[in-house]
């Protein structure tokens, strides 16, 4: 299921005021700032995801867009490895030309040995055009022998450590979306953790939450907490507009949010909406996991949630 593609949508809580409702006028920049967990990195509140660079019909027209994202005003940009047989890092080591210093970037490596992720890591800097990523993160943790190889002798973990002493990365984390037991087994099992990314979206309450295991884990860590599936891959847009799902994900203790947005104007949406950004209160965030939930039918719990692990 495709998200919105029309602009301008985010601009209210219900959506379009008129059939032709045109957006207020977008000002540049103005995004708000949050400190990463412990890093002492401030980013905005939104990134651009590197997942949905595929919607762009060639490397240079998704470059070009990330540059446009840049010049709105973002300073975190996602990216991961595997995203569109690598030429998503690519897009963003075009877009991000002559910038990079001033960007939060980030790849992912779905490798568990050393060995293995150490040869994706030296790819995936030749790609991006740098000598160095902000945050490296083992990506997609799914299982508990996901966790058992990272931490093995020979394990991907040396990896991360050797590159993070080496200068190759600043941070290091991981992410996934599958189970959040397993998110809090592996937030549990290593101390030095400067980051973790999971999904935060108003419907995940309901089956196999991520915002009641892990994240509260998280949070008691100091870690820097990136959020995903935001708008639940359009899912959520049955019964909330793109803002109400994003002040959502904003209200909970997140640092920034990982939009997958593959338009301009999906983006200046969510920029608007964080422009303007005030905080649930706790009955709003009730009333809109009920709504969340109510009307998608046998669209709801792991059908929904179709990354999940299917046996709760």
């Amino acid at each position: 299921m495709k998200r919105r593609v029309f602009v301008g949508g985010a601009v209210s809580g219900a959506g379009l005021t008129g059939a032709y409702a045109r957006p207020a006028k977008l000002k540049s920049g103005d995004i708000p700032l949050k400190e990463f967990g412990k890093t002492g990195v401030k980013v905005a509140v939104i990134a651009q995801g590197g997942a949905r660079m595929d919607l762009h019909p060639t490397i240079e027209a998704a470059g070009a867009h990330v540059r446009r994202m840049y010049e709105l005003g973002l300073n975190f940009f996602d990216c991961a490895h595997s995203y569109w047989d690598g030429k998503a890092e690519q897009a963003y080591g075009l877009g991000l030309s002559g910038v990079r210093k001033n960007v939060f970037l980030t790849t992912k490596s779905t490798k568990r040995t050393r060995v293995e992720a150490e040869a994706e890591l030296h790819l995936s800097l030749q790609r991006l055009k740098t000598d160095h990523v902000d945050l490296w993160q083992m990506h997609s943790l799914q299982t508990q022998e996901d966790i058992d190889r990272i931490l093995a002798p020979g394990g991907a973990m040396e990896a991360f450590e050797a590159a993070k002493k080496a200068g190759k990365c600043r941070f290091v984390g991981f992410t996934g979306h599958y189970d959040p037991a397993i998110h809090a087994v592996m937030l549990r099992a290593y101390g030095k953790w400067d980051s973790v990314l999971m999904p935060v979206h108003a419907a995940d309450h309901a089956y196999l939450s991520f915002e009641k295991t892990p994240l509260p884990i998280a949070v008691e860590m100091g870690i820097g907490i990136q959020a995903i599936k935001v708008f639940c891959k359009a899912f959520l847009l049955r019964s909330l507009s793109p803002t109400e799902c994003l002040r959502y994900t904003l209200s909970h203790p997140v640092h920034v949010a990982i939009c997958g947005a593959g338009t301009q104007g999906q983006m200046e949406d969510n920029i608007r909406t964080v422009q303007n950004f005030k905080p649930l209160t706790k009955e709003e965030m009730v009333a809109m996991q009920k709504r969340a939930i109510v009307g998608q039918g046998v669209y709801s719990g792991p059908t929904m949630e179709y990354w999940k692990k299917k046996n709760a």
